[in-house]
């Protein structure tokens, strides 16, 4: 990094952080420090809803995604216009007539105390690690790409981070996020531009696609129901449904931003224009990777892109075998950049051929490296789909554009984790720090919510230092939230349509569904079963809905035996095509 670069990241970073807390500063009051005072406008919304959800994982996994398996990531956010007409209709108009703080206030009404704190626990769990994962997924490929310290990263974003959410509550998360968002908008587009200018002459953005196309990257929709493909069009519009309504619905980290709005509707079009857009914003960003694997096409990639992982394997026993694989990727790389320089259409087959024989040697590659990493002891990352993009970033882009490429992965750490740590801090405070001897003390409950959201901040640094990377991170963040969204949307979907059902039998299913789907995702992660994580956020939906319906079947009328019958069928089905596709 040149000078430029260090001052446009720098520079970009301190502005926000310096007028989030300006703008936002002394908050007098809980509902001003939790609720931002119910002054934002639905575009401060949308944005803050989409700036929450698109971390810094969003920017450097997504890419990396495209770049290996294609376009067909975005299925798995095909559930999501779905989910946010849901909320507008249903949960938003119920959080605003109760004024609650949080969504889990909602359920002491409906049933009672240890319900509410029971998901508020399940919440807590899942977004504390998720604050983690999301400040230490940009710092460990900055750390391993720069050289940085990775200690060091992880504190310095924790605490840029920490400065103005505890200063300014809710409404500090919301205007940073707005400008947070024009910075990595604005940075995404003129990658992406620069990425096409960087290609051969003769190869038109057309071009770019077919070449793409021609390599499979371009197959954006799979309408099989085959539970090896984890992302098909069933798998978003089912199960993305599910996860989103959950994740939207009932996660405080998104419930937070829209319950700051100025009147219900200025919530709901907050929301449908999240929905509007996500789509295709992950559809561009899925495209930025696209182009990079096109670029890549016509200049030499390293064998692997995590730098640290080669530097390990090269100071090995398998460096001659590590060579030989490199050797040969040069040559499979010349004779495709011949091929697509003579016809970039007539020839698909050839780069497909070439492509399929660039990756069983990249998979070489990943097992040396894991072997090396073995045989000295040391964890190596060897799966490089994370580290794509910012290899591209560092080595393609001019200087001061890498500093802002830089600032927009690290804002986009710094919004969500901002907003998670809001979140929490919020849950803390009202579902299990509140009672009814300070409930009216309000300067005791802003300086409550002021500490939890220091506490948390340091947490989550904590998590970020001890975490670990898994197969890619936008993945792990999904999979942890799968574990635990079903079971928490099903005990929401309770308490809005099946009013029979009493608190204890709600409480009991809540706990036994949470086992079982731990015990599920165990299954699947050690091959016993073939179930896609997306999925677990239906099971468990259903798991919650029709234990409690079982444990209420004496005070249950003739339409909810109907739907208990009918949830159980699908259940049952759904469990038999598991069964089918296991065997």
């Amino acid at each position: 990094m040149q000078t430029v670069d260090w001052i446009v990241l720098i520079g970009t970073l301190l502005t926000i952080v310096i007028y989030g807390t300006y703008q936002t500063r002394g908050s007098k009051n809980v509902q001003d420090y939790l609720k931002g005072g119910n002054t934002s406008p639905w575009w401060t919304i949308g944005l803050s809803v989409m700036a929450t959800q698109a971390s810094a994982i969003t920017f450097l996994s997504t890419p990396g995604q495209a770049f290996n398996d294609g376009m067909g990531f975005v299925q798995f956010y095909f559930g999501l216009p779905i989910a946010m007409v849901i909320i507008c209709m249903v949960f938003i108009p119920l959080y605003h007539r109760l004024k609650v703080y949080t969504a889990y206030e909602f359920l002491e009404k409906r049933f009672d105390k240890k319900t509410r704190t029971l998901t508020a626990v399940l919440f807590l769990i899942q977004r504390g690690l998720a604050a983690g994962i999301t400040i230490f997924a940009p710092a460990i490929i900055l750390s391993a790409v720069l050289g940085w310290n990775l200690l060091l990263l992880n504190v310095i974003i924790g605490i840029l981070v920490i400065i103005y959410t505890v200063s300014g509550g809710t409404k500090a998360v919301n205007v940073t996020q707005k400008h947070q968002m024009v910075v990595i908008f604005t940075g995404m587009v003129i990658a992406f531009v620069l990425i096409v200018l960087k290609l051969p002459d003769n190869i038109t953005f057309g071009k770019a696609i077919e070449i793409a196309g021609a390599s499979g990257k371009m197959e954006v929709l799979d309408f099989s129901f085959d539970l090896n493909n984890r992302y098909t069009v069933w798998s978003g519009l089912i199960g993305g449904t599910f996860l989103m309504l959950s994740y939207f619905g009932t996660d405080q980290s998104q419930v937070q931003r829209y319950l700051s709005g100025k009147s219900v509707k200025e919530m709901q079009l907050g929301l449908i224009f999240n929905g509007l857009l996500k789509v295709p914003m992950q559809f561009f960003i899925l495209l930025v990777g696209v182009m990079v694997f096109v670029f890549y096409q016509f200049n030499e990639a390293p064998l692997n892109f995590n730098p640290t992982a080669t530097e390990v394997v090269l100071d090995s026993d398998y460096a001659r075998e590590y060579r030989t694989i490199i050797d040969e990727q040069n040559v499979l790389f010349e004779r495709k950049k011949k091929v697509l320089t003579n016809n970039a259409t007539d020839n698909s087959l050839d780069v497909l051929a070439i492509n399929e024989r660039v990756e069983r040697n990249r998979e070489k590659a990943r097992e040396l490296i894991d072997k090396a990493g073995a045989d000295k002891n040391i964890k190596v990352e060897s799966n490089d789909k994370d580290y794509v993009f910012i290899h591209f970033i560092l080595n393609n882009l001019p200087k001061g554009l890498i500093g802002l490429l830089l600032a927009v992965i690290l804002s986009a750490a710094m919004s969500s984790t901002a907003s998670e740590l809001n979140a929490l801090a919020s849950t803390t405070t009202i579902d299990l720090y509140q009672n009814d001897k300070n409930k009216k003390e309000d300067q005791r409950m802003l300086s409550a919510s002021r500490k939890f959201t220091l506490l948390w901040g340091i947490l989550a640094i904590g998590v970020a230092c001890v975490a670990n990377l898994a197969e890619n991170l936008i993945q792990l963040v999904n999979i942890i939230g799968s574990i635990f969204y079903g079971n928490v949307l099903g005990i929401f979907l309770l308490a809005f349509f099946f009013k029979h059902v009493k608190a204890n039998a709600v409480f009991i299913s809540a706990l036994i569904t949470q086992l079982i789907i731990i015990g599920l995702f165990l299954l699947n992660a050690y091959e016993y079963i073939n179930l896609p994580f997306l999925w677990l956020n239906f099971v468990g939906c259903f798991l919650a809905i029709i234990i409690a319906l079982i444990l209420s079947l004496k005070d249950s009328n003739t339409k909810s035996k109907g739907l208990l019958v009918l949830f159980t069928t699908i259940l049952c089905v759904f469990g038999y095509l598991i069964y089918l596709n296991s065997i």
